[in-house]
């Protein structure tokens, strides 16, 4: 279960601060493939932030009970001047993985990956479907009891997609997820309720082809 109590979100811009969240309270109910859908700029991406513990409110509380991945996708969080194998250490040691332990969190991530002798050279140096790769591969290496998936499944090639597809499967027999997507099929196969993001707020539909049909037509 989540409970947001009283989450407000902004941030500062050129022409002012942009709240994206005032007040917002509400509980999300636990054990459920939740899409959060809504309009580019409604919050999203913000929503899964706040969730995961990447970013904080402004005011207001998150509260849970389980362990949440850091937004799956989203590849902002790579020190850019340590290689791909530096930063899956530095997640192995936060997480307290030591040894041999880590060193099977790496060998998986490279082989997820399969970006050769690029995993030993700077992030920085990574195209955008490289980082893809080294992101999704690093959050699956761990276990969660919910995985926030930021438009992952849109990133790659056909391979990358299939690859991520059959792990992504694998994680959900005992996992759920919190999945942002511009994709109604993927919400339709993957999903069981909808939050939509609309104007600051957050609309519960438990009908997943109503909330679609919702946002669909606004």
């Amino acid at each position: 279960m989540f409970t947001l109590d009283n989450i407000t979100k902004s941030y500062r811009t050129t022409s002012g601060r942009k709240y994206i969240f005032r007040n917002l309270s509400m509980v999300i109910p636990p054990d459920r493939n939740i899409a959060l859908i809504g309009r580019n700029g409604a919050g999203k991406s913000t929503l899964m932030r706040l969730l995961s513990g990447v970013d904080t409110p402004d005011s207001g509380v998150i509260r849970t009970d389980k362990s949440i991945s850091w937004p799956v996708g989203q590849s902002g969080g790579f020190q850019g001047s340590m290689s791909a194998r530096d930063n899956v250490k530095f997640v192995c040691r936060v997480y307290g993985y030591v040894g041999e332990e880590m060193r099977s969190k790496i060998r998986y991530v490279q082989d997820f990956a399969d970006i050769g002798s690029w995993f030993d050279e700077p992030i920085r140096t990574y195209s955008s479907g490289m980082k893809s790769r080294i992101a999704f591969g690093l959050s699956m290496a761990f276990e969660f009891d919910y995985y926030l998936i930021d438009e992952v499944m849109a990133a790659g090639d056909n391979t990358f997609r299939k690859k991520c597809q059959e792990v992504f499967n694998e994680k959900l027999g005992k996992s759920k997820i919190f999945l942002t997507t511009h994709n109604m099929k993927e919400v339709e196969r993957l999903c069981d309720m909808v939050l939509l993001v609309d104007n600051g707020q957050l609309k519960v539909y438990d009908d997943v082809a109503e909330g679609i049909n919702v946002y669909l037509t606004k």
